[in-house]
This record gives structure tokens, sequence and C-alpha cells, in this order.
């Protein structure tokens, strides 16, 4: 039986991947320390869906490693030597960063240097597939003529009518120091790709979400956005009017690609990989979709200062994706992805 080594295993891009392949008769090895809870505390704890794994696939083993570890990870690999690698663990926080940039560094840089290199010793033609993030873009977008429409903000460029495509340059631009870190990973993945011929890709992922996103403040807006609605906590708007927008797309879709590209890899590639612009929205819409769908209002404040580096309209060009594997699409729209949202956080209320 082959099997697949998930690194942040117990988060939402991970846990999806642990299912499918399951499904799909592949032995699971699932790396996670639960460092998301020293990150956001016990609000980001991912111990329950570390449990919900280890109770409902057969073939899952979990190992309690940090990737930061370079001995723990390379003994892990070497014993292991996985016929695919999806490392999704990170520092996932754009604002968290500046607090923490030993960490953000260590766990986003380091540790995937840890793992590629691992890779490279151990199980050098096994597919290593990286969740990046479009942060790698840095603030560049902002660059782009925008028009300002009632609920949200668009593209006024031609150029950029489908979304944000790999070749939009991460140059001469702020980041935020998690983008910088996810950068530093970013290239590196794509350099062990292209110098030492090893089938590798990073996905620049737009909103990922789904069901088992633990979502908070710092990390995971339609997750945390349904949550506060669920429990009329108070949401907060950083600028942009709240009309900011990002493209969502579903875990389960993440985790498909995934699938496919390991099934046909390629080297040293990229890809952004997001709901593309029917599954954009704005902070202001999905409030509407929130409140439509539990028939509570947002409770929200707004401070005109956004995050530093923060897009003022992102969503992702799918046409690169696409055409490298046809054979894969968007499934999940947003009315799907806010009622599975929904449901779940009313499991877990």
């Amino acid at each position: 039986m082959k099997n697949i080594l998930v690194t942040g295993s117990s988060g939402l891009i991970g846990s999806e991947v642990c299912q499918y392949f399951a499904n799909h008769n592949l032995s699971v090895n699932g790396l996670d320390n639960n460092h998301r809870a020293v990150f956001f505390g016990p609000d980001g704890d991912t111990r329950w869906n570390q449990a919900r794994l280890s109770r409902e696939l057969k073939n899952f083993t979990h190992h309690e490693i940090n990737i930061c570890d370079r001995e723990a990870i390379l003994q892990c690999v070497e014993q292991l030597r996985p016929d695919i690698i999806v490392h999704t663990a990170a520092q996932p926080s754009h604002d968290k960063a500046a607090s923490i940039p030993f960490e953000d560094f260590d766990v986003n840089a380091v540790g995937t240097f840890n793992l590629l290199e691992a890779t490279r010793r151990f199980c050098k033609d096994s597919p290593f597939i990286h969740m990046s993030t479009n942060k790698v873009y840095g603030d560049k977008p902002n660059n782009i003529k925008l028009k300002e429409l009632e609920s949200r903000y668009e593209y006024d460029d031609n150029t950029y009518i489908n979304g944000i495509p790999e070749t939009l340059s991460i140059d001469q631009c702020t980041h935020s120091l998690f983008g910088s870190s996810k950068v530093a990973a970013d290239i590196a993945v794509q350099e062990y790709g292209r110098y030492f011929d090893m089938p590798t890709c990073c996905l620049r992922g737009g909103c990922l979400t789904g069901p088992t996103h633990t979502g908070v403040e710092l990390h995971g807006f339609l997750s945390y956005l349904t949550k506060c609605n669920i429990t009329g906590d108070q949401y907060n708007i950083f600028g942009y009017k709240g009309k900011q927008v990002r493209d969502n797309i579903h875990s389960l879709d993440v985790a498909n690609f995934i699938w496919q590209f390991a099934m046909n890899p390629r080297k040293g590639e990229v890809y952004n990989i997001g709901g593309g612009k029917n599954n954009s929205c704005s902070i202001i819409e999905a409030f509407g979709m929130a409140e439509e769908i539990s028939g509570k209002k947002m409770i929200h404040t707004y401070t005109d200062e956004n995050r530093i580096g923060d897009h003022v309209c992102y969503y992702s060009d799918l046409s690169k994706i696409k055409k490298h594997y046809p054979g894969w699409e968007v499934t999940k729209n947003l009315n799907d992805i806010f009622r599975e949202s929904f449901d779940s956080w009313t499991t877990r209320a």
C-alpha cells in the first residue's frame, strides 16, 4: 500500500488531504504538534480534528513532530520513505508574524527546507506538494487599476479580468513578514524541483476554507466570520470600507487538485489555487450571505486603517491550473461553503 506524509495534518487542508487520500486506500501519516494553539491560544486548538482523524480513518498514523526539529524530520522521512509528501504546516497569520518573527520564519521557511532536504535524501522521486499563499505577491495586486462598486472593489483592467496569474511579479512590494517567510519557502520548493529535478509544486492559495477550519480573528476569514455570526461575537473590519475582495475555495477542491498533481506530477511548478472570480466576495457581501443563512445580524466594528500589505482585491486566475489539469474544477460554490461552515460551527458550539 502506498503511503503519504501530510504535515499540518490536523489543520484545514491537511485533514482534508488525509481524508481524501485515505478514501483512495493510501496509508496516511499525519504530522502535527498542535502549534496552532501556541500561535492563537485555545481557540486555535486542533486536537479535536486530530482525534477525529484517528477515530475515522483506519489507515491513519499520527506523528507528534515539530517541522522545525531537523533531526526528527530527517528520521521520520527516512523511516517512512513516503510515496507522496503534502506540506501544509505553517504559521498562517499575516498579522501574527510581526510579533513572532523568528518563530514565523523558522516554521514557514526553515521547516520547509527541512522537509525538502529530507525528501531529496530519502525519496527524491516522490511528489512534493507545498501549500504556499497568495501573500507571496505582497501588495503588488493593489497596483492594478480598480473600480469601486456598491459592495466591492473590482479590477478595472482587462489584463486581469480573470484574476491574478502566476506571472505577476513578487518583487518591489510590501509582503508582511508572513509573506516574506512564505516567499522563501515558495522559492525553495521551486528550486528543489528545478535544481534537483524533483516533482514539486507550490499552491498559492486564496482564502482556503471548509467545515474543519478552526478560524480565528488572525487567520481564517470565512470560518471566523461564520463563527462570529453564530456566537454573536464582534467582527472587526480593517480598512477598504469592508469592500475588500477574496476568492474562496473549499478544502475538498484543494485536496482533489493535490491528488491530481500527485498522480501526474510536474517539476518546479507554481499554481494559483482559489475559488476564482465566481467564488469571490467582499466582507460586506459575506456579511449578507451569513445573515441570510442564520437570520442573525452581524455585529461588527470598522477601523479605517487597513492591515499592512493587505490586498484590496484578489481572486485567482485559474487558467494555468486548468490547462495543466483539465480534469480539475471548483465544485463547491460560495453557498455550499457557507452552509457547511455554519453546520460545522453549530455542531462544535
